[in-house]
């Protein structure tokens, strides 16, 4: 197929405009689309459980699951190769260094405000309190996180396990170190880097056809878990549950806006607009990584450039978590200390706060708040058993935590392009929230991406001193 009929190709889905030879459907927002998996997943979650109807509770869980395998089947490759990808680029972007060091800093403050948050919403509504849940409720976790277990685990016994296994924290240090030695090696390494950027856009492009189906996926992941908990059990989890997703709302809608306002001086409404179609696909997906290309177009069109927002946000999508690694372990530790009859002083909340700013690099994966939580655990020497006691929630806690991840991702490359006077305010002012399936069209990249995928010496993105 010549270059012109792939590009021609999505040109061809879009609704016609002009007179036709007969009506035509009117295309259904993602957007909608997604709403509607929601209320059917609820509603044949509600059949399923109240009629007793074992068949669809199965088909429910095969679909969601199938839905968040496709998920994971991308994960390992694409972490990896967006790692490499994004830490040659900087190579294009003049004084690299500072970038990287304010993004890291950027990535701390908010985290410290996001844990908080978390920590005094829930030394407000004391959420272990009449739930009725006891310590024999909980079961000991398969996943676990403790800092000896994240300082030893970052290093491979060798290449392959990391991808089979999906260590998610082990491939982005295999990354590294190749992306960082093929900085070493120049022009060298030049075969390699254009092999690595066209398996990338491959990747990209199949995650595309996976994202397409996130309403089927909804529908199978929402009503299975109407079906299997029920309301009765999301009840006991109920003011843990509204702490949990009021905690992320503040953060989504009042500091992320506030920072806007004040340090990066720009519209928070017209951020929201941008970044829209990433938090949305976030919420559904349950993963970071699987939102990644997702959250990098929508970086872009935002105004940052597109090689500090190659290394921004696949950074930020294995490493900046601040519904996960923040909020939630706040939250989650009170939660089991209350459960389990423990005092938590000052000297507690001050080892949660850093765990949750150091530690947060152990979430990187698709059960990155499980070992965050293990983590804070153990490093307040609360029991691993109380884990147990959120896993029947955790699908439902996801969608709002993840979604506030990925909207903190966008937050800070935007927050750094401004502040080192490199965000182009006109494409930030102008961005809209398109439809999702824009983002994998051929002709999308071709006017938002193919002009900067080769960018020459006087395309450096220059940064003030």
């Amino acid at each position: 197929m010549s270059a012109n009929s792939a590009s021609a190709a999505p040109e061809a889905e879009q609704p016609s405009t002009g007179s036709g030879p007969g009506p035509r459907i009117p295309k259904v927002p993602f957007w909608a689309q997604i709403v509607a998996g929601l209320v059917l997943g609820v509603l044949l979650g509600w059949i399923a459980r109240s009629q007793d109807v074992s068949w669809l509770v199965t088909t429910l869980d095969q679909i969601g699951s199938i839905f968040v395998q496709l998920l994971k089947l991308a994960v390992a490759p694409l972490v990896f190769f967006a790692i490499l990808v994004s830490i040659t680029n900087l190579r294009k972007v003049n004084n690299a260094a500072r970038l990287a060091t304010r993004t890291l800093l950027w990535f701390m403050i908010t985290s410290l405000i996001a844990v908080a948050i978390g920590l005094a919403i829930g030394l407000i509504t004391n959420p272990g309190s009449g739930t009725g849940l006891t310590p024999k409720d909980g079961e000991l976790s398969e996943t676990k996180g403790s800092w000896i277990d994240f300082l030893t685990g970052i290093i491979p016994t060798d290449v392959i396990t990391p991808f089979t296994e999906l260590n998610v924290l082990q491939i982005v240090f295999m990354a590294a170190v190749a992306g960082i030695a093929a900085l070493k090696l120049g022009d060298k390494a030049q075969p390699i880097l254009t092999l690595s950027q066209s398996i990338l856009e491959l990747l990209q492009k199949a995650l595309w056809w996976v994202i397409r189906l996130a309403p089927l996926g909804t529908v199978g992941l929402i009503g299975y878990a109407i079906a299997d908990y029920g309301w009765d059990l999301i009840g006991k989890y109920a003011t843990f549950t509204a702490d949990v997703y009021i905690g992320c709302l503040l953060v989504m809608f009042g500091v992320y806006p506030l920072l806007l306002a004040t340090v990066a001086k720009v519209s928070p409404l017209q951020f929201f607009k941008g970044a829209w179609p990433a938090i949305q696909l976030a919420f559904v997906s349950r993963s970071s990584v699987g939102t990644m290309p997702v959250t990098q177009r929508v970086t872009e069109r935002l105004g940052v450039p597109k090689e500090y927002a190659s290394f921004a946000v696949p950074f930020g999508a294995t490493t900046k978590m601040d519904g996960c690694a923040a909020i939630y372990p706040a939250l989650a530790a009170i939660f089991i200390a209350q459960i389990f009859d423990v005092q938590l002083g000052i000297g507690d909340y001050l080892l949660i706060a850093f765990v949750s700013v150091i530690g947060s690099a152990a979430t990187a994966g698709l059960t990155g708040a499980t070992v965050m939580l293990t983590l804070t655990l153990s490093t307040l020497g609360l029991p691993l058993e109380g884990v147990g006691l959120l896993l029947a929630i955790d699908p439902i806690l996801d969608m709002i935590r993840t979604a506030t991840n990925v909207a903190g991702q966008a937050l800070v490359p935007v927050i750094v392009s401004a502040r080192e006077k490199i965000l182009d305010h006109d494409k930030y002012n102008s961005a809209s929230a398109s439809p999702i399936d824009a983002f994998g069209s051929s002709d999308d990249a071709g006017r938002d991406g193919d002009r900067d995928r080769t960018p020459g010496p006087k395309d450096a993105v220059p940064v003030t001193a």
